[in-house]
């Protein structure tokens, strides 16, 4: 049973921790990094996941980002303890995260991952962005919130704000 809610700044050093233990220190040299740089995470869809004895066991974080005029969601990292995993956790954080975007109005969620375990969620590549290279547009892979939201849109994928 675990407990999810709002990443909180006391959480924040444990999270980073987390991150660090599952992608390694050096996580913060790729690409999508990038486009975190000048921009705070979008706090109400940064969750985090803690067991009965509140021990941290996962969490997600989301960044506003922009192709074109049109806003987005870059989600990630997303990272579940080594101990914790293959007990659906990361799904959990996923569906309970879209759903509070849904709620907040945004439309569009892009990602840089593996579409066999994202598309479960209904995440597909994604043509005609541009990421920050080195970035396989093949893991670019995309989410629409509502409908046609991807529709048209082209070009490249920048920092945004919320």
């Amino acid at each position: 049973m675990y407990q999810v809610h709002q990443e909180g700044s006391e959480d924040r050093w444990e999270v980073e921790a987390l991150y660090d233990l599952c992608f390694a220190p050096g996580r913060e040299a790729l690409s999508s990094y990038r486009l975190r740089d000048d921009a705070a995470p979008i706090a109400q869809l940064c969750l985090v996941a803690r067991d009965s004895d509140a021990i941290l066991a996962g969490a997600i974080r989301f960044w506003p980002i922009a192709v074109g005029d049109h806003k987005a969601l870059l989600l990630g990292p997303i990272a579940v303890h080594p101990t914790r995993q293959g007990e659906g956790l990361g799904g959990i954080l996923i569906r309970e995260s879209l759903g509070a975007a849904r709620a907040l109005g945004w439309q569009r969620v892009v990602l840089v991952g593996d579409e066999p375990y994202y598309g479960k969620f209904g995440f597909e590549v994604l043509e005609g962005l541009e990421m920050p290279p080195p970035t396989n547009p093949q893991r670019v892979l995309g989410l629409a919130l509502v409908p046609d939201a991807w529709r048209d849109v082209r070009g490249v994928v920048r920092s945004g704000s919320a």
